[in-house]
């Protein structure tokens, strides 16, 4: 395609990734960013091996989605490209191919999520075991590391076999993929960056968890520029933060203390739609060094959309989604309930609001309660909808207040520690 925009690496700068499931949001997403962006750098084509699996898009169809639509909006900046939540050398080989510049890796299948509550009889006996892939065991035992925060990283004997049984194999699988993706691109001449994603386990990161995991990484050769720990509270996509803000401020000062002792590289936020209350937090904590990671924000709005324009389409969804919904909830955090709502034609909005008040209804029945019913059923009504849903306005002022400007071209160079 002619004039087609370029994906590049991002580095150091703050950076937004804009999740599209269905390649219609990106004229929106640029909207957002002209309105609020203030020097934080786009990530448009953005999508997981699992989630192309569900919605049956390949690589490349995100990759032209995204970026035709970036460039019919008019956008002329840089862009980012995330692989995400990559698990195996054919999910690199397929997202490297089509030109994604960061790759997310995700070892989740490697965490024992049970690690955090063996007891200390059980937790020796697992760690015999874990042993042979935490060879690193011996370097850390014992040591006791002070943060500027005040904090100290306590790498305890305990500490360190839970981290060993925790995350040894996930973070020799880690290593593995980036050993691959950097030959990838070496047999290429193409530069690339890398995100490690340790998000997905029930408990948060510990500091030792996080020291360890992210200094085996860097001691691998990764082209680590940006981890995703799993922060305390709750997180759950479209969804703002769950828990005490005060708490989680000073956790966050704590970890980006660790990306900046052994990077520096940034702090990432998963499931980062509608966090409002937390995003300030995290630009002032990391010094505007973070990324922000989302999906839910924009599918939500066009779920709006389509219940103001197509209501037999809604009811489709909305029966569907609950049909698949106890199984696809396995791989995301989220705590609504599959509770039992009527889906006849008795389903107006007086009985949504009744459901909604009483706590029974998921997010797709909240978009509908708050939906009016006017309006044509054309797609090219659905297609202008879904291309408004950009970023709450609120949150705007978050990231202004906390983080800095600074261009892509200016802030691509990485400290030799991250080569």
């Amino acid at each position: 395609m002619s004039n087609q925009p370029q994906c590049v690496t991002l580095g150091l700068a703050p950076s937004f990734g804009f999740g599209d499931r269905i390649g219609l949001a990106t004229p929106g997403h640029v909207e957002a960013m002209n309105r609020s962006a203030n020097g934080i750098e786009p990530i448009f084509p953005q999508q997981s091996i699992r989630e192309m699996t569900r919605t049956q898009r390949t690589a490349q169809q995100v990759m032209d989605d995204a970026l035709n639509g970036a460039k019919a909006a008019g956008w002329d900046g840089c862009i980012g490209a995330d692989a995400d939540h990559l698990k195996t050398p054919e999910d690199v080989d397929v997202t490297a191919a089509v030109g994604f510049t960061f790759f997310t890796i995700d070892p989740s299948d490697d965490v024992d999520q049970q690690a955090d509550d063996y007891s200390e009889a059980t937790l020796r006996e697992k760690f015999e075991s874990a042993r042979e892939s935490a060879s690193w065991y011996d370097t850390y035992v014992g040591s006791s590391i002070g943060l500027p925060t005040g904090a100290t990283i306590d790498l305890s004997e305990e500490a360190c076999m839970r981290a060993a049984v925790k995350y040894g194999p996930a973070i020799k699988r880690a290593r593995g993929m980036g050993d691959y993706i950097k030959s990838v691109h070496d047999a290429k001449g193409l530069d690339y960056e890398i995100e490690l994603s340790v998000d997905e386990t029930d408990q948060p990161t510990t500091l030792a968890e996080h020291y360890i995991i992210a200094d085996q990484c860097l001691k691998g050769g990764m082209k680590l520029v940006s981890l995703a720990p799993r922060f305390i509270g709750e997180l759950e996509k479209g969804v703002d933060y769950k828990g005490d803000v005060t708490a989680l401020e000073a956790s966050l000062n704590d970890h980006a203390a660790i990306a900046d002792l052994l990077g520096p590289y940034k702090l990432s936020l998963h499931s980062g739609s509608d966090k409002l209350s937390m995003y300030a937090a995290l630009a002032r904590a990391t010094k505007g060094r973070f990324h922000v990671k989302t999906a839910g924000t924009s599918y939500l709005e066009a779920l709006r959309v389509v219940a103001r324009h197509d209501e037999a389409l809604f009811r489709r969804i909305v029966q569907f989604g609950r049909e698949r919904y106890d199984v696809d909830k396995a791989t995301y955090h989220v705590s609504a309930t599959n509770a039992a709502v009527p889906t006849d034609d008795g389903l107006d909005a007086k009985k949504l609001e009744q459901l909604y008040r009483a706590g029974t209804t998921d997010s797709a029945l909240h978009v509908r309660f708050n939906a009016d019913r006017s309006g044509t059923r054309s797609g090219r009504a659905i297609r202008s909808g879904i291309a408004s849903g950009y970023i709450h306005r609120s949150s705007r002022r978050s990231f202004q207040s906390a983080s800095g400007s600074s261009g892509c071209r200016d802030v691509g160079q990485r400290p030799e520690t991250n080569s």
